[in-house]
């Protein structure tokens, strides 16, 4: 008999509890945008943080609350953002693709001396002298940025990180785990690229690593439209004027400049050389012959 009362006291008080449960549910019910998980699934799902909010969900309540831009992930792209603006009931500018670019080919990297400390670039980043490595510009090659990235898309070839841009969402969540610095975004459409970080003297660059750039210019005087120039004992170019004719690599002597598939053969490469300072002999003979003719007309 006892446990039957017992049994019936516990049932009262579940159904009690259960009702109070109810009905606080309802008085403190936290009210949710019908628009929120919608949003959450146009978006990837990755929470790779690269639109600057901890989350998709984050981002889309955020875009909800009006408190961020529509557009701002780059790994959903295009599709995202008009799915999204779709839903919200707004016009969606278009997206530019971008993908993380690693500014260091230095495979023959040189090292101070044996490196038995562990196998993170931030750690050996902080080892005296800015690294083991001779270069404090290049790449510590232990793959934080491997780590860090969602889409498989960076891995560790011959001690440098490398980028496979097809399989990049250009979220840059690589670029906030190298401490370093060294990976930027860049414009998918672009074929060229710099591959070197290293603002050192060129005597310094051309020391400690064959593949430094060591500012000598050969490649802002043959560029044809001014985008490329040197900044900081560096080559840097401007993407909004570069047209990847390729011109700044056929004279790059230290052969940093490339084009994405980088893989053209030396007689591909001769070839080109030799179109570029034919092309370059002609611009020069144009320009000095215009010169010639409007100082005889000035005469």
């Amino acid at each position: 008999m006892n446990v039957l009362y017992a049994l019936l006291v516990l049932g009262v008080m579940g159904a009690v509890f259960g009702l109070i449960l109810a009905i606080a549910s309802k008085v403190f019910a936290v009210q949710t945008d019908e628009r929120l998980e919608p949003i959450t699934q146009a978006l990837p799902g990755a929470n790779c943080g690269g639109c600057g909010y901890t989350g998709c969900a984050a981002y889309a309540q955020a875009i909800i609350d009006g408190k961020a831009e529509i557009g701002l992930c780059a790994a959903g792209g295009n599709e995202a953002s008009h799915i999204i603006a779709d839903i919200m009931g707004v016009e969606s500018a278009e997206m530019e693709r971008t993908v993380a670019l690693v500014r260091c080919r230095g495979y023959d990297r040189q090292f101070k001396g044996p490196y038995d400390g562990l196998q993170d670039c931030v750690a050996a980043s902080k080892v005296a002298g800015r690294g083991p490595i001779s270069c404090k510009f290049g790449c510590l090659g232990f793959g934080n940025c491997v780590k860090a990235c969602k889409f498989g898309a960076i891995d560790i070839k011959d001690g440098v990180a490398f980028v496979d841009r097809e399989k990049c969402k250009g979220c840059m969540a690589c670029a906030a785990a190298c401490p370093r610095g060294l990976i930027v975004p860049v414009p998918y459409k672009n074929e060229m690229y710099v591959s070197c970080a290293s603002v050192a003297a060129p005597k310094i660059s051309a020391k400690v690593c064959q593949n430094g750039c060591i500012a000598c210019r050969k490649c802002e005087k043959i560029c044809p439209v001014g985008a490329v120039s040197i900044q900081n004992n560096l080559a840097v170019i401007d993407y909004t004027k570069c047209e990847s004719c390729g011109l700044c690599a056929t004279v790059c002597p230290r052969h940093i400049i490339r084009d994405v598939l980088d893989h053209e053969t030396v007689e591909q490469f001769k070839a080109k050389l030799a179109r570029a300072t034919e092309l370059h002999k002609r611009e020069q003979a144009m320009a000095k012959a215009k010169a010639a003719a409007e100082q005889e007309n000035k005469n």
